[in-house]
């Protein structure tokens, strides 16, 4: 009877290489993929960093993962700064949509005020907040 492998936690280099065994896999069932990080940083005089997005362009859609602003620098504009900054290279890589997930304590007004539309959400996702999924068509996308 073959021994049963061993279930343990990965590595960040273990974690990138299944990452990327799963994109290999994706590639031969749909040609003309693209996976590519897009990450963004606003810097301060100091050159810290004050806020970023990172997100990833997956075929024909952006994913934003993480939209931060430093407490201190919230209200300044530097949220709506990076979202415009990855709409206008999500289109320039020929995405026709942008999606993200935020949760109820984080920024769903600020999304929605940006045109994103609420797709679904999970109720009690921590315990006594929301979590919301959002989509923006990219409208004026030009087909190549």
């Amino acid at each position: 009877m073959p021994e049963i492998p061993n279930i343990r936690r990965g590595t960040a280099d273990e974690a990138n290489y299944v990452r990327n065994k799963l994109i290999e896999f994706n590639s031969k069932q749909v040609p003309n993929g693209i996976y590519e990080e897009v990450n963004l940083c606003v810097m301060d005089e100091e050159e810290h960093i004050i806020a970023g997005l990172n997100s990833v362009i997956c075929w024909n859609w952006m994913e934003i993962d993480i939209l931060w602003v430093d407490d201190e620098h919230r209200g300044s504009g530097h949220g709506k700064r990076l979202l415009e900054e990855a709409e206008e290279i999500a289109r320039s890589k020929q995405c026709t949509f942008i999606k993200l997930n935020t949760f109820s304590f984080q920024a769903p007004e600020f999304y929605r005020k940006y045109g994103y539309k609420e797709m679904a959400v999970i109720e009690n996702a921590p315990l006594g907040s929301k979590h919301y999924y959002f989509i923006k068509e990219l409208t004026d996308h030009h087909q190549v």
